[in-house]
Parts: C-alpha cells; sequence; structure tokens
C-alpha cells in the first residue's frame, strides 16, 4: 500500500518525516551506532559521518524518516533520489531508484525488527514515487545489514571499489491502479 499520509503506524512506534528539531538527537544516535560498528572492526563510518551536515541535507531533500516511539527516535533512515556518481562503477537493474543512505537504529533498540521497518517504508515511499527499484549499499564487513537486504530481497549486483561498498539492489511492484 502506498503511504497516504506524511506518517506511517508501526505497531507502537511511528515512522515519520524529520524534523529540524530532530537532528541533534540523530547525531546522538550515530555517534553510538559508530561506536558499536568500530567495537565489531566495522569502518563504514567514521567519528565525523554521518554528521548534523548529513542529515540537515537529507532533510533539505525532503528524504529523512525516524523511527519513534512515543516522542524518542530509535532510528531513522533516508531514502533519496539517484545521485551518487560512484553507482556508475556497476550495473544496476532499473532505470529511476531511490536509494537508501545512512539507515541505523540506536543500539538499545536492535533485534526487534526496526531496520526491517524502516526498509520496508523506504520500499513503500519508493513506490508511491514511481521508481522501479530501491537502491543500497554497505561495506563489505557489515554482516548484519547484508543479512537484512538480503532477507528483504534484495539483490547483490556488485562491488563499487571507489567507495569499498558492495550495492544492493530490489525490484519494485508498482501498485495496480485498479
Amino acid at each position: 500500500m502506498a503511504h497516504t499520509n506524511s506518517s506511517m503506524c508501526v505497531n507502537d512506534m511511528i515512522i515519520r518525516p524529520a524534523y529540524l528539531d530532530d537532528l541533534a538527537q540523530l547525531v546522538s544516535i550515530a555517534r553510538m551506532v559508530v561506536r558499536d560498528m568500530h567495537r565489531q572492526s566495522i569502518q563504514q563510518w567514521t567519528d565525523l559521518y554521518p554528521g548534523y551536515r548529513d542529515f540537515f541535507h537529507d532533510l533539505s531533500q525532503d528524504g529523512l524518516y525516524v523511527c519513534c516511539e512515543d516522542t524518542r527516535i530509535i532510528g531513522s533512515i533516508s531514502c533519496l533520489k539517484e545521485n551518487e556518481p560512484f553507482y556508475h562503477e556497476i550495473s544496476w537493474l532499473g532505470t529511476h531508484a531511490l536509494v537508501v543512505h545512512r539507515i541505523m537504529v540506536h543500539p538499545d533498540y536492535r533485534h526487534l525488527g526496526i531496520g526491517k521497518k524502516l526498509f520496508l517504508h523506504a520500499i513503500q515511499t519508493a513506490i508511491a514515487m514511481g521508481c522501479d527499484t530501491l537502491k543500497v549499499d554497505t561495506h563489505p564487513d557489515n554482516h548484519r545489514m547484508i543479512q537484512l537486504i538480503q532477507s528483504l530481497g534484495f539483490r547483490e549486483q556488485g562491488y563499487i571499489p571507489s567507495m569499498h561498498r558492495i550495492g544492493y539492489e530490489i525490484p519494485l511492484q508498482k501498485e495496480s491502479t485498479s
């Protein structure tokens, strides 16, 4: 189902577009996620990335969503129009894609299906925008992310050498209008 309003209820959690007031909380969560990644020897993000400017950019593109439990942000995802020049290094299935960036879940809320719910929201957003695929890339050592996206039906499209990332894509079925 295409989303018909600006928020989507997910059990007792809400996925909604982010507000400017959310950015400081997102930066704080990002620092916790980065520390956790580094403890697992995943060098996908750095002590400075993602930061306030990254989230502000996503917000300004109307592509930043947060998952909230009550008033607490417990995760986020950025869904942006395709603009990665590095993505031209490999072949993709679709011609009109939405791209997932900077998906994260607060470490205290892992293993509750929040990442999956955020990806399902991204899929519905892409379908509502008329995209034929959803793309994401991740670090080769980020096995949790790889397992999650493969469980959702994403297919590996190849290694992107200049980013040291693996690109994944899922074809989307447009909803019938009948």
